[in-house]
């Protein structure tokens, strides 16, 4: 196969069809990256955080498809790759199911599986590209690997520190000073959150 190079990126094949899943895979993936960081950014409430995690979601099995597509051709090549998108799918499912369902603790599963699938997925990037990539090709293979975690672990951590509904939970369970009014508030405030996010969640 003859390689071809796009952008400054070597594609391993100039079949026509190999460059139309390369082309679709580049533009979910570009759409996944944006959705996943304005889900991210945006305030944990309906309207734009569970819009963009839908649009998130939906681009990021989009990737996982044409990744699985990719892979079947050059599996000894990018078996890893392959990998990397069944984690970073399956994360996000875990993530997703967790935010429809509103089982009980509900905001952990659903933030730590959005938040492993996107690191999942920075890392294929980066071990795919990084050393094609202007300062990245300059670091360590490892790093390619370790970086997109240890930036992100934190994020994670503070993700879940911040989220409204786990909030409100924690204080709820607070034993003494908060009394049981406080508590019955608090409760409250989680169940009436999570029905109303999830009325915008439940259209996506």
């Amino acid at each position: 196969m003859t390689t071809v190079v796009i952008a400054g990126i070597p594609v391993p094949s100039s079949s026509p069809l190999f460059l139309a899943v390369v082309g679709m895979h580049v533009a979910f993936g570009v759409v996944a990256v944006a959705a996943g960081a304005l889900a991210m950014l945006s305030a944990k409430r309906p309207g734009r955080h569970p819009r963009a995690g839908t649009v998130y979601f939906w681009s990021l099995a989009g990737l996982f498809v044409t990744a699985s597509g990719l892979a079947a051709v050059r599996w000894r090549e990018d078996w890893r790759l392959f990998l990397l998108a069944l984690i970073a799918f399956a994360a996000a499912l875990v993530g997703r199911i967790a935010r429809r369902r509103l089982r009980p603790g509900w905001p952990a599963p659903h933030i730590l599986g959005m938040g492993v699938s996107y690191i999942a997925m920075l890392t294929a990037f980066y071990v795919d590209n990084g050393p094609n990539l202007p300062v990245w090709r300059d670091l360590p293979h490892l790093a390619y690997w370790l970086l997109p975690s240890l930036l992100g672990a934190p994020v994670i951590a503070l993700a879940l520190g911040r989220h409204p509904i786990a909030r409100a939970a924690r204080r709820a369970m607070q034993p003494g000073g908060r009394g049981p009014a406080r508590g019955t508030v608090g409760r409250s405030f989680a169940l009436a959150f999570a029905a109303s996010q999830n009325t915008g969640m439940r259209t996506g």
